[in-house]
């Protein structure tokens, strides 16, 4: 495609090299119920990515520069460079409307790679399985402040624009629109922050999508202990002296405190239990993931990505997602307990919405689950069914 025509931004691909690498419905409104059998950028076509579960064609990778981008804050950044990866061909009808797309989501301190492996595209984008990357064309960004994309780590530290959600939202619409040329979507798909910005997709631009699938979140502002936990991350950081405003010369060791409890929350306690039943296993595994991370994070990205959660609000706003909705959440997710009812409630708001609770099982991971797409990918093609072909 070469350099975007649209004044406001620039875009420039490169292919990526090819690597080895019991449900129950819950609510619908109008009661309906579902019952399952189950556990729990220019694209360069290149030779197949071989997964132990698929092949699909290798991920082209590509960058676009938003240019002036003015974030909610009022803060404005020269160039806001957005990393993606796309799979597959874009095919548009006789009045050229993309058809084929699909948007898919990253979640907190993610990037688009978190899902080019075999527990997720291996079980999506091969030939003949649901999301078939010959039949789509998926677009998986790395948002703003994560992966390959701006963030406070490529320069400006503390002082990069302290962007949200809604921010997010907006750079992954004008990636699309002026980068990639494409204006509609047959789906979005998110998981965890993904999955928050899926319910904030229905409600901006109802029209965009015909389907929408958030995934390990919930149609509300962040609150009780899920705001609770992200504050322990924030201010662990945000206290320690050597955070420094975040000019630190080496990572403060709040962020330590930071990745502990990002730990804790992301797996349920039967696997914790399960990986370590003894105390000193316990303290092993903990100070294995945490010092295994502590060499690849930044700080400031790790302060910034949870902060972002700020204004994350769909609730006021559910009776305008009119494209069908299904919501996929696991009875083990810490982050997003059953059993307080959100989802349950707010779910009957939209027109169009479902939900699904996937019960712990030894498949499930508890919040981590939203990735492992064997244990939910039968729901998504029965919702994809009934919504018609594209």
């Amino acid at each position: 495609m070469g350099r975007n025509p649209q004044p406001k931004g620039e875009l420039n691909t490169v292919a990526h090299q090819p690597q080895r690498r019991r449900a129950r419905a819950l609510w619908s409104r109008g009661g309906a119920a579902w019952n399952f059998r189950l556990g729990i950028a220019v694209v360069f076509l290149a030779s197949p990515m071989v997964l132990g579960a698929a092949e699909y064609p290798t991920p082209a990778d590509g960058d676009f520069v938003i240019h002036d981008f003015r974030f909610q804050s009022g803060e404005t950044l020269p160039e806001l460079r957005l990393h993606y990866r796309t799979i597959g061909v874009l095919r548009r009808d006789e009045q050229g409307i993309a058809r084929n797309a699909i948007l898919i989501l990253h979640g907190t301190t993610g990037s688009s790679g978190q899902f080019i492996r075999p527990e997720f595209a291996g079980e999506l984008f091969g030939e003949g399985q649901l999301l078939d990357a010959r039949r789509y064309y998926i677009v998986i960004p790395d948002n703003v402040g994560h992966g390959k994309s701006a963030r406070p780590s490529g320069g400006l530290r503390g002082k990069f624009p302290h962007y949200g959600y809604r921010d997010m939202v907006e750079a992954q619409r004008r990636l699309l629109v002026e980068g990639l040329n494409v204006k509609h979507l047959r789906l979005i798909m998110g998981t965890s922050m993904g999955g928050m910005h899926t319910w904030l997709w229905g409600e901006l631009h109802p029209d965009f999508m015909d389907a929408l699938t958030p995934l390990a979140s919930l149609p509300g502002q962040i609150s009780g202990r899920n705001r609770a936990w992200r504050r322990l991350i924030i201010d662990a950081i945000r206290a320690d002296p050597a955070w420094q405003n975040g000019d630190y010369t080496a990572q403060p060791p709040g962020l330590r405190i930071g990745l502990e409890m990002a730990w804790l929350m992301s797996s349920n306690p039967a696997q914790r239990l399960k990986e370590a039943p003894t105390l000193r296993e316990a303290d092993e595994a903990l100070d294995r993931y945490v010092n295994s991370k502590m060499g690849e994070t930044d700080a400031n990205d790790f302060l910034y990505a949870f902060e972002a959660s700020r204004d994350y609000d769909p609730g006021p706003n559910l009776e305008k997602i009119t494209a069908p909705l299904l919501a996929i959440n696991s009875a083990d997710d810490l982050i997003n307990p059953p059993d307080q009812g959100v989802l349950e409630r707010e779910i009957k708001r939209v027109k169009r919405g479902r939900a699904i609770l996937i019960p712990e099982s030894e498949k499930t991971r508890g919040h981590g689950t939203h990735t492992l797409a064997a244990v939910w990918k039968k729901n998504l093609e029965k919702f994809l069914k009934e919504i018609g072909a594209p």
